[in-house]
């Protein structure tokens, strides 16, 4: 399969519930360089599962961009299909967690927000069965219909598209309704759903989505769990998340997209998938990082069946 999106150099400091005034310095806890964004970090799960998984992005001809494809290709990742631009920099976000886990960023947008459609191989490394697109909402020049067009595309292919969304620091929301029409599953974070569909419960998000074409809806809930429309269906199912401590939920829902589309790999039902999603999301938080806490398939399998970590 293939993760098409934003890849991201991630500095995360921790704790920090509050910056300095101008002009002074405060100590953290700890600060390091990880791989993030949500096509790098979604991609990195599904490899640890046991996916054999190619990527699709841009980085800058650069230090960051250099890091990036290392430590992706030192996961099994297929960069072939990843572009080093020198005409930008590598797409960088400055992570703030709190002492309870939550977190703030700085993003600067790099190659993500020059990458466009005429740039992206759908068929590097061969053609893939299922498409996952991670970041939308964070590349201007590929978001609304050019997507669209892209996805429409994967879909004559034969292939299955799955698409999660990012926070638009632009207020561009609606755009995504336009995708919809092309995605099998659609798979968004409860707050980026209720601004680009309008409405506030899962329930009524999912049956949005719906009806704007998405065939299945799955509506990521963090601490809560998710909420499931399947296609065909009139009642969603809400499913409880896996009880863990969070440490940093930086990159926890790239890491339940993993799990999902990992699932959806071996052939599981949406309802299963989504329950490995949770999984996945779970283990996320429990590290520092978008991805250090993802573990093997054989590890990941053995708490999905226990139930707890």
């Amino acid at each position: 399969m293939v993760c098409l999106g934003i890849l991201v150099a991630d500095m995360v400091a921790r704790p920090v519930d509050e910056l300095p005034p101008p002009g002074e310095l405060r100590l953290v806890g700890e600060m390091g360089l990880y791989v993030g964004g949500c096509a790098a970090s979604t991609a990195i799960g599904l490899a640890r599962l046991g996916v054999a998984t190619g990527v699709l992005g841009k980085v800058g001809a650069d230090a960051l961009g250099d890091f990036l494809c290392r430590s992706l290709a030192a996961e099994g990742l297929d960069i072939g299909g990843v572009r080093a631009d020198p005409a930008t920099a590598t797409a960088a976000t400055m992570a703030l967690v709190g002492a309870g886990g939550e977190r703030a960023f700085l993003h600067s947008l790099g190659g993500n927000g020059t990458l466009r459609a005429e740039e992206v191989d759908l068929e590097a490394g061969g053609a893939a069965p299922l498409l996952h697109v991670g970041g939308v909402g964070l590349m201007p020049t590929l978001d609304g219909a050019p997507l669209a067009g892209l996805c429409a595309r994967a879909r004559r292919l034969g292939v299955t598209v799955t698409l999660d969304t990012a926070w638009d620091p632009l207020g561009r929301w609606t755009q995504v309704r336009q995708v919809l029409a092309h995605v099998d599953y659609f798979l968004p974070s409860l707050e980026e759903a209720q601004r680009i569909l309008g409405a506030t419960e899962p329930a009524e998000l999912a049956a949005r989505a719906r009806d704007l074409g998405a065939r299945h809806v799955v509506v990521k809930m963090g601490g809560q769990g998710c909420y499931v429309l399947p296609a065909g269906q009139a009642q969603g199912v809400r499913l409880p998340p896996l009880p863990v401590r969070a440490l940093d939920t930086t990159g926890a829902g790239d890491a339940f997209c993993a799990g999902f589309v990992a699932g959806l790999a071996r052939g599981w039902g949406i309802l299963d998938a989504a329950r490995l999603g949770n999984v996945t999301g779970g283990l996320a938080v429990t590290r520092i990082g978008a991805v250090s806490g993802l573990r093997s398939w054989e590890q990941t399998l053995e708490i999905f069946k226990r139930g707890v970590l």
